[in-house]
């Protein structure tokens, strides 16, 4: 009879170790699921945040184009109104001379 209860005894272990082995396995393959879902929830963040950057990458580049055309025409403008200037100085000038010739005489 003590070989019996000794024979239940260690059918009964094992079976409790298989049953606790197979559960562990099956909680291991819930966070092993749920860790994959994570790891593709990440990746699609990623993906997202990869695009916002290359769009706002590119907004960049368009808006340096834009100053620097922004700055050609003022320094074109800028030109111009120095040509303007010397033109206006080089007139009084001449208004200044014609002035003082009238006067002398």
């Amino acid at each position: 009879m003590n070989m019996k209860l000794q024979t239940v005894i260690k059918g009964s272990v094992i079976a409790l170790v298989l049953m606790m082995g197979t559960g562990c396995a099956s909680g291991l393959q819930s966070q092993i699921d749920a860790l994959n879902a994570k790891v593709d929830q990440m990746n699609s963040d990623h993906a997202a945040a990869r695009s916002a950057s290359d769009a706002a990458s590119a907004a960049a580049t368009e808006a340096r184009q834009m100053a620097s055309s922004a700055q050609s025409t003022a320094n074109q403008a800028l030109n111009a109104a120095n040509k303007s200037q010397s033109c206006c100085d080089a007139t009084n000038e001449k208004i200044d001379r014609m002035f003082q010739r009238s006067q002398a005489k």
